[in-house]
């Protein structure tokens, strides 16, 4: 018997999901790479609705405290983005639908660095620079400006030796950095990918856990640090002083890409890449191989929603919440729209299509 296919993007959740989302007021954005989109999930009444975006291999973002800007870090360049609800409530397309656009701003070319994690700080724009195994500055005079490597890296080089990838600020500065190793050879971190994973606090250069299987997407929570073991499926607390790690719960998945808001974390879990050499090197048998978005009601440790794509979306990078944003709208650069949104400090305009 033939099977129906699915449109693009054809997704299935929870019935509770647009419940949740609605009474934190938030939409979530995530990232997939291997699709090359952005993707807007927002509650309406009580179904989901989703926005896809092209990018270029999209993978950290990051949301400034008011929700005024958006950083992403793509292929290879960084993109900022400027929120308008102004111009969102008039967008021609769909007025009064949206209420918030997030507006490309600047492109920094960046060159292929391979940027995982990124976030706005108190003095500029922060990324991990994972091919050069460093934590860079973004701005307009470099393609980056490395800013701090693990003394086990002896230089900086186009070689990604430890996988060096998740970050966490403290007060505006990187202080707490996530990789695979610490290997100073040439992608050494595939020597061993389920063992050697370690944290590292950047302000004295120590190594504050080690042992980890893949860690991804470090978030200090309440002073607690949250970590993703993608080797196993595990979230994990760390302490911070003595390097111990209790295991939260376990999502049977390649965990990676995690946000908080208020009492629960949105967790993003990705298939497995088929004819992967460092996927094949997972014990198979503890995954569901599937792609999705868990809620993780964080005081009692339960998964208490799911959002799951059947097709399109296979590999998650990053999830963030948007709070006190119910239907948040981007756009990018490939197409003329954004071309057409016109602001100044005191107003904004929609440019008039030529007669």
């Amino acid at each position: 018997m033939l099977q129906t296919q699915l449109p693009p993007f054809s997704w299935k959740y929870t019935e509770n999901v647009p419940q949740i989302l609605n009474e934190l007021g938030c939409s979530i954005v995530i990232s997939t790479y291997q699709a090359g989109k952005l993707v807007l999930i927002s509650p309406v009444g009580n179904k989901l609705v989703q926005l896809p975006r092209t990018f270029a291999k999209p993978m950290g973002i990051h949301l400034s405290d008011d929700n005024s800007k958006m950083v992403l870090a793509c292929k290879d360049e960084v993109i900022t983005f400027k929120n308008s609800a102004a111009l969102a409530k008039h967008y021609p397309k769909s007025p009064n639908k949206y209420d918030a656009l997030f507006l490309p701003r600047s492109t920094y070319h960046t060159g292929a660095i391979d940027v995982h994690d990124i976030s706005f700080g108190s003095d500029g724009i922060y990324a991990v620079n994972t091919m050069f195994s460093c934590i860079t500055k973004i701005n307009e005079d470099y393609n980056f400006e490395p800013v701090w490597k693990p003394s086990f890296v002896s230089e900086i080089a186009s070689e990604d030796r430890c996988h060096l990838n998740g970050m966490v600020m403290v007060n505006g500065k990187p202080k707490y950095v996530s990789a695979f190793s610490t290997d100073d050879t040439h992608q050494g971190w595939r020597n061993d990918i389920l063992n050697t994973g370690v944290i590292i606090d950047t302000t004295n250069d120590e190594i504050i856990a080690s042992g980890l299987s893949m860690p991804h997407s470090p978030r200090l929570i309440n002073n607690d640090l949250y970590v993703l073991m993608s080797g196993t499926g595990d979230l994990v607390k760390i302490d911070t002083g003595t390097g111990t790690k209790s295991t939260i719960l376990n999502l049977e998945g390649f965990v990676r890409g995690m946000s908080h808001f208020k009492d629960y974390l949105f967790i993003g879990v990705s298939k497995l890449r088929s004819g992967s050499s460092t996927f094949e090197k997972l014990d198979l048998s503890k995954f569901r191989n599937r792609s999705e978005i868990a809620i993780v009601h964080l005081p009692t440790a339960k998964v208490v929603g799911q959002i799951e794509y059947l097709n399109s979306v296979e590999e998650v990078y990053d999830v963030q919440v948007l709070p006190g944003l119910s239907r948040p709208n981007i756009l990018n650069t490939l197409t003329e729209d954004h071309k057409a949104a016109l602001s100044i400090p005191t107003a904004t305009f929609w440019a008039k299509p030529k007669s």
